[in-house]
């Protein structure tokens, strides 16, 4: 890790540490080397779902699950009632959002290593429910309006009802994810020698709905059995419509409008059946995943002068489907705590690429496009063992080893399938010097993800570029090793510091392909080192009563060397600094709460064969809110964000051809105007 990184953070906790009395006294209860939170903990927040208590833990950053393969190793740190929730329809998150705050027992931060969980590290919090009691129901709505491009998002919100029948309980809900972005204002040509050859005023705007209706069932028994199923379906509909006027020194202005609309759906069920079996117990899982994602881009242009309109469009229609049948199998002998996991995942994706051309009579006419097409599957094997063991009342050990086999293929092509062996594994350290520490250490073999989408040809029509397939890709590998170390602050709050490094083979990233092509290929190798400090401050003692400070500060550097050049550079796409900070204020005696937030991060150019590009907005993005807790019963809360103007920036570098060998074309740069954006927001119960 560089020096400097670790000086920053050394030096972020020691300016809070030396200022916290001796005595201060500790609002979580500490119960076996672990914090406990309990409802009257966040009764000021006057939350209404067990995802609202979770997010206002002190020190504790949600890590949400990725798209792991499979359902392999655990990568969520949030469990319900010591479990993993293992579906890939948003995890342990999405069912919290949809668990009344009532149904919340306590909330338990444990150290991942005193669990036999293969996969978590640093702290896991365990939200406890209690027993489902009589029906009930929560209700959100958010809408959302923006003062510029945008259309208002009316829809976005969610309704949930839970009850209980005997030995089953029941969880019926809506959840409309909608969104909306939208930027406009000029963005300027330049030639190499800094001149400006074209004047570009663009609009652009996006607008997505996504209502999720889902059924959660579980049913306790007979005896100790446990049993869940979960069905979901989730339409989408997606519009995108970028408006570009091109005006040019030369005289030949042009307008180009690029329009995206995709209309699709998700089917997801997955089911799992813990009982016991002989000295253990024993967890069947299945899960089913299929989407159907149609989507046509169209761009046409149009020009001033009287020459014919050009134009493409790009039809895709992709069906992706997912199967995974996994066993764990968990017992214990004396102090040692043992898992036996086996899993099976059947990946495919199914690609009809079609490609038109506008003709000179206006019509699209249809184009040779055979990398557009085709079938992509993998058959994956996993068996992982875990080994978890108290070394002390302090510390605790926990040992994962195993690996995968995978067979991975084109369908419809010519090339021979592609098998592989990849071992995996992990050994965690969980160290409790005293009551107020908690210090963790990993290191981890890890096998990451592959998008088959890279597989095929995929043409960026706003962009101006296309990515060609690549039947070569393999999924990247990496050693990581990761530290940790968290002091509870007692009534100040609570602080943690994690700092990390990743060596990584087979990395992700744009790559030759062909004499003149690029598509997503793997580099031989990269690195990932990073620090980052989250902290709670309770404002209490220093007599600001019911107001608390969120933190988040970080650094990252990154290294690959680039395939053209050969030197080295950051990963593509990547950020290496990012700072959050949030002020809340629950006003005592009254149900008022206000605050805001002010959040920066600083994003890395993404380099392609003929072009470097860096997008990012900001500088600073700000958002202020003002809240209710007692509207006739509801939570009313009104927002606004962007007061500070952050803009959507862009710095692009052209190239006439290959960047290591040919000279610059263009530059492109745009300074464009989000502007405010408000929401208001009404949350109950019934």
């Amino acid at each position: 890790m560089p020096v400097s990184l670790t000086r920053s953070a050394l030096l972020a906790s020691a300016l809070l540490w030396p200022a916290l009395p001796a005595g201060a006294q500790e609002m979580e209860t500490e119960v076996a080397g672990k914090n406990s939170y309990v409802a009257a903990d966040f009764a000021r927040f006057a939350p209404r779902t067990a995802y609202d208590m979770l997010v206002q833990v002190p020190g504790f950053a949600i890590r949400s699950a990725g798209q792991e393969r499979g359902l392999g190793q655990a990568s969520e740190n949030v469990l319900i009632n010591g479990q993993r929730v293992a579906n890939k329809s948003g995890g342990a998150i999405a069912e919290l959002q949809r668990t009344a705050a009532a149904s919340v027992e306590r909330i338990d931060l444990v150290e991942a290593a005193q669990l036999g969980i293969a996969g978590l590290s640093g702290q896991v919090a365990n939200v406890i429910l209690k027993s489902a009691g009589k029906g009930s129901g929560q209700f959100e709505w958010e809408p959302e309006f923006r003062a510029h491009y945008a259309r208002p998002r009316w829809l976005s919100g969610s309704i949930t009802y839970s009850d209980q029948a005997g030995p089953f309980d029941y969880k019926l809900s809506v959840n409309n994810d909608a969104g909306r972005g939208a930027y406009g204002g000029p963005a300027l040509i330049r030639d190499p020698s800094g001149l400006i050859f074209e004047r570009r005023e663009q609009e652009l705007w996006s607008t997505f709905e996504q209502p999720k209706f889902s059924l959660t069932t579980g049913i306790d028994g007979p005896g100790s059995s446990v049993g869940n199923l979960t069905l979901a379906y989730t339409p989408y509909w997606s519009r995108f419509q970028d408006v570009d006027r091109r005006v040019r020194t030369d005289g030949d202005d042009r307008t180009r409008i690029t329009r995206q609309r995709q209309n699709g759906y998700i089917l997801d069920a997955n089911a799992d059946f813990t009982f016991a079996f002989g000295p253990g117990r024993l967890k069947l899982i299945g899960l089913r995943r299929f989407e159907d994602e149609p989507t046509i881009t169209t761009q046409t242009t149009t020009f001033d002068r009287s020459q014919p309109d050009e134009g493409v469009r790009f039809e895709r229609d992709v069906r992706i489907s997912e199967t995974i049948g996994r066993a764990e199998y968990g017992f214990s002998i004396g102090r040692n705590s043992l898992q036996l996991s086996l899993e099976r995942a059947d990946n495919r994706l199914e690609q009809v690429g079609r490609l038109f051309l506008l003709d000179t009579s206006g019509s699209f006419v249809e184009q040779n496009f055979p990398q557009g097409s085709g079938i992509v599957q993998e058959r994956r094997y996993e068996a992982l063992v875990t080994w978890s063991r108290p070394l002390s009342s302090r510390l605790d050990l926990q040992l994962v080893g195993g690996g995968e086999v995978s067979r991975l293929e084109r369908v419809d092509g010519d090339l021979p399938a592609r098998k592989f062996f990849r071992p995996k594994g992990s050994v965690t350290i969980g160290w409790r010097p005293t009551k107020a520490w908690d210090v963790n250490l990993k290191l981890n073999r890890r096998v990451g993800q592959i998008s088959f989408y890279d597989f095929l040809s995929q043409p960026r029509l706003s962009e101006d570029r296309e990515n060609a397939g690549n039947p070569d890709l393999v999924p990247p590998q990496s050693w990581e090793a990761e530290l940790e170390a968290s002091r509870n602050l007692g009534a100040w709050g609570k602080t943690r510091l994690r700092g990390y490094h990743h060596w990584i083979a087979d990395i992700i990233d744009i790559i030759p392909i062909g004499p003149a092509g690029q598509g997503i290929g793997n580099l031989p190798k990269a690195t990932r080192a990073g620090i980052e400090w989250i902290s709670t401050v309770n404002l209490d003692p220093l007599g600001f009563r019911g107001a608390k400070v969120d933190a988040t500060l970080g650094l990252e550097r990154t290294r690959v060397r680039d395939p053209l050049t050969g030197q080295k550079r950051p990963i593509s796409g990547t950020q290496d600094r990012w700072v959050e900070l949030s002020l809340r204020h629950d006003v005592p005696g009254t149900d008022w709460a206000w605050g805001g937030s002010l959040s920066h991060s600083h994003n890395l150019p993404s380099f392609f064969l003929t072009e470097v590009n860096r997008v990012w907005e900001g500088p600073w993005w700000d958002r202020l809110f003002v809240e209710h807790k007692d509207v006739a019963g509801l939570t009313v809360r009104a927002s606004v964000t962007n007061l500070l103007n952050a803009r959507h920036r862009q710095e692009r570098f052209v190239y006439g051809g290959r960047r290591n060998v040919s000279p610059l074309q263009f530059r492109q740069s745009h300074d464009q105007l989000i502007g405010p954006i408000f929401s208001f927001s009404v949350r109950g119960e019934f």
